[in-house]
């Protein structure tokens, strides 16, 4: 669910200068859409109603309900709505520093993710902004992937895989509770 999120969140958002290589991400089957539902590659199961429906979260397979596209698609709008305003408050500096972290081939995964979650919170507390604070750090962390690709298209498989890693750790209970709603 957070791979279908974030790829709806930057098919819809404005001023995106990867588009090309973000379609290579469905093309790859990082992201794939089947009846209606997200699935996420190809090694996710398929389940007993017909529907491949998951993600993994610390390398498992977790099983989720189904995603409805439509959903999705409408929820990413709205974030990245909500993205283009955060974009303009965002300083090059920090999108350059995460550019220069992703580049850095000996750092692992999980340091990317952790100088990731330090970059979301750091910004989460410089912006000011009436909305929940997991709201606040899900469109960060999302925009923030959408200016990376946008300052390095080659980054945006990796910068990809890293947010989604950061989401479905500190952010996918808040998630799920915003799809049903």
């Amino acid at each position: 669910m957070e791979h279908a999120l974030l790829y709806a969140f930057l098919q819809a958002s404005s001023d995106c200068k990867f588009r090309e290589q973000l379609h290579s991400l469905q093309s790859q089957g990082i992201v794939s859409f089947v009846k209606g539902s997200y699935c996420y590659d190809d090694e996710v199961e398929l389940q007993t109603d017909g529907n491949r429906s998951g993600h993994l979260q610390n390398g498992e397979l977790v099983f989720d309900p189904q995603v409805n596209e439509e959903v999705v698609r409408i929820i990413a709008a709205q974030l990245a709505e909500i993205g283009d305003q955060f974009d303009k408050e965002i300083k090059a500096r920090v999108v350059n520093d995460l550019v220069q972290h992703f580049l850095n081939e000996n750092l692992s995964g999980e340091e990317i993710t952790q100088r990731m979650s330090e970059a979301v919170e750091g910004l989460a507390r410089a912006i000011p902004s009436d909305m929940e604070q997991e709201k606040a750090m899900l469109v960060l962390a999302m925009v923030l992937t959408k200016k990376i690709a946008n300052t390095m298209p080659s980054l945006l498989q990796r910068v990809f895989s890293t947010t989604v890693n950061y989401i479905s750790q500190q952010l996918h209970n808040y998630i799920v509770r915003m799809l049903r709603e």
